[in-house]
């Protein structure tokens, strides 16, 4: 029953109403049927911190504090709360009392007329207001650096009410809203931060012995740590407390993709969640676990909902994926055991494979016995990130390293390691140049004059608005002449989208920089290699390998990162000569 049931939105109703407006409550309408409370029950004084003295009484009738004022939305969340227990008949179960003010605060209030405007907008502002006044509560002040590891820890149930309120708000932008004044609010004490580093630096002007260096330098660090930095590392030791970091930093990612918050406050927020996360998610705080088809069930719908890079059809493509010659791996965290977050599927072959279709569409082979002889190659096909909030967590190095060592482990002759990767973007970027290159009278600078004029005879078109119409959907690929005719520009502009488009010097493409950082070589670019309507769609069906010679890696990576320059093999190279000579860009 969900809250457009009469009976319950005639029962919150009554809760605004009543509240809202000071009426006093009859202890009658505070008992749901079939389920009534004590007979001496009436609404108890509210805990510190939460209402004002007076709210609750013995005598079954109670009064709100002055409408609009902060105190009135703090006391009628302690209010609900203690309600709470006598609603469940006309509420779901999940419900918490924090969902109850926030339903509370968006029902159209009782009278109706001129005030409900206005009741709207002192809705609104009580919201804040108790946003507010939770984040002074709940926000641990920073002790003094003498007294910082003195200081007793906050009270668990500080950090609890945040947790609780957090999870009650249902709507981005309210979420948005209080991260936005977390971050704003409660971030550096910049007086601190010039004081501090004025200490360092007439210590640096005047030489003293290097503990009294050292240590203003420890004051400076402790300075720079904003102050919701604490508030995080308490809640981490709640119960549930990292899942509940993590999902918040996935909703801070969200707002700021959807421009719900911006600003270098949330940016500053966003880097210290990722610092923490670095630090909590480290390797040897990881375990390693291998999924087969005899894992739960539940374990293997988990798998199948997180697979992102090449959706699982059905029960039997599952079985495939953790069967004979292939192996599904990933990471669990200490905080939450069991919980995959980050998956690898992998497929033992006898080669580098060159399309996806040989690996996830390929029949089962008949015997559940692998030749081992055979299998000389692991291709990596799919990496799948489960928890959002981990973006930018140094998970999918770790996991490759671990499970290559796993199977050198399983199998002592295996040599060949490479991926079998998508390249996301490639047909948004090539449409945009495509728009953006265009020229007077339809010339194209991306075509030779010989391509042109073939794509043009079997269009019966202009090239450059043929191509954009063409490769904004997937039915081009049913046109064995138009196959071939694509395959050689194809082919080069990808190989220059992958090696030569940059961003602040590293590659564009997210999986290919993802590769190359890890010490990968750009192997080779496949035509046609995935042919579904996503592989289409995004890439024209092209994928890539990445090899990864083991013990050049550490080698290939230094280089990439400090001179920003890609390894790669003859094939590539030769595409992307093709691509600078006929492309007059």
């Amino acid at each position: 029953m969900d809250s457009r049931h009469p009976r319950r939105r005639s029962a919150l109703r009554l809760v605004a109403s009543r509240v809202t407006f000071g009426h006093t409550w009859p202890r009658a309408a505070l008992r749901p049927a079939p389920v009534a409370p004590p007979s001496d029950w009436s609404p108890p004084r509210p805990s510190p911190g939460l209402g004002q003295p007076g709210w609750g009484n013995r005598t079954g009738a109670c009064r709100k504090p002055e409408a609009g004022s902060a105190a009135a939305a703090a006391a009628a969340l302690a209010f609900l709360r203690q309600l709470y227990p006598y609603a469940m008949p006309v509420l779901r179960p999940t419900v918490s009392a924090g969902r109850l003010l926030l339903l509370w605060l968006r029902l159209p209030l009782r009278p109706p007329g001129p005030r409900l405007s206005s009741g709207r907008a002192a809705a609104a502002g009580a919201l804040e207001r108790a946003m507010d006044e939770l984040l002074h509560r709940a926000v641990p002040a920073m002790p003094a650096y003498g007294l910082r590891e003195k200081t007793p820890a906050p009270a668990e149930n500080q950090c609890a009410d945040f947790v609780s309120f957090y999870g009650g708000l249902a709507e981005a932008a309210e979420r948005a809203e209080l991260l936005g004044r977390l971050a704003r609010g409660f971030g550096v004490d910049h007086g601190q931060v010039a004081e501090q580093s004025a200490a360092v630096l007439q210590l640096l002007q005047q030489p003293r012995e290097a503990a009294v260096l050292l240590q203003a330098e420890d004051r400076l660090r402790y300075a720079l740590e904003p102050r919701y930095r604490s508030l995080f590392h308490h809640i981490s030791k709640l119960d549930g407390g990292v899942r509940f970091l993590v999902q918040l930093r996935a909703d801070l990612l969200e707002a700021q993709a959807l421009k719900l918050m911006e600003g270098p406050h949330v940016r500053e927020m966003n880097g210290v969640l990722k610092s923490m996360f670095s630090e909590w998610f480290s390797s040897g705080f990881l375990n390693l676990e291998r999924v087969t088809w005899r894992s739960p069930c539940e374990m293997l719908q988990k798998i199948s909902e997180a697979e992102a890079v090449h959706p699982v059809k059905n029960w039997a493509d599952m079985k495939r994926r953790v069967g004979p010659y292939r192996r599904c791996y990933f990471f669990s965290h200490c905080s939450t055991p069991g919980e995959p977050l980050i998956i690898l599927h992998v497929a033992l072959t006898s080669e580098i494979s060159s399309s996806i279709q040989t690996i996830i569409v390929k029949e089962s082979p008949t015997s559940e016995t692998e030749e081992r002889d055979k299998i000389t190659t692991a291709v990596l096909y799919s990496l799948s990130l489960t928890q959002q909030g981990l973006q930018g967590v140094e998970l999918g190095a770790f996991l490759i390293k671990r499970v290559v060592k796993e199977l050198q482990k399983e199998f002592p002759h295996l040599g060949t390691f490479s991926s079998l990767s998508p390249i996301p973007g490639f047909t948004k970027w090539l449409l945009g140049l495509l728009k953006s290159k265009a020229k007077d009278h339809g010339r194209n600078e991306l075509l030779t004059d010989s391509e042109c004029k073939e794509i043009s005879k079997i269009t019966g078109g202009p090239v450059n608005e043929t191509l954009k119409t063409i490769l904004s959907s997937s039915e081009w690929v049913q046109s064995e002449q138009l196959v071939r005719a694509l395959q050689a520009p194809l082919m080069r502009l990808c190989a220059w989208y992958l090696y030569g488009e940059k961003h602040r010097g590293y590659a564009l493409n997210p999986v290919a920089n993802f590769h190359l950082q890890n010490g990968a070589v750009m192997w080779r670019i496949n035509w046609m290699a995935d042919v579904s309507l996503k592989g289409i769609t995004g890439s024209c069906g092209l994928m890539v390998n990445y090899r990864y010679f083991l013990e050049d890696t550490a080698t290939n990576r230094t280089t990439y990162l400090s001179s920003k320059s890609i390894k790669a093999s003859e094939q590539v190279l030769s595409l992307v000569a093709q691509f600078q000579k006929n492309s007059k860009l």
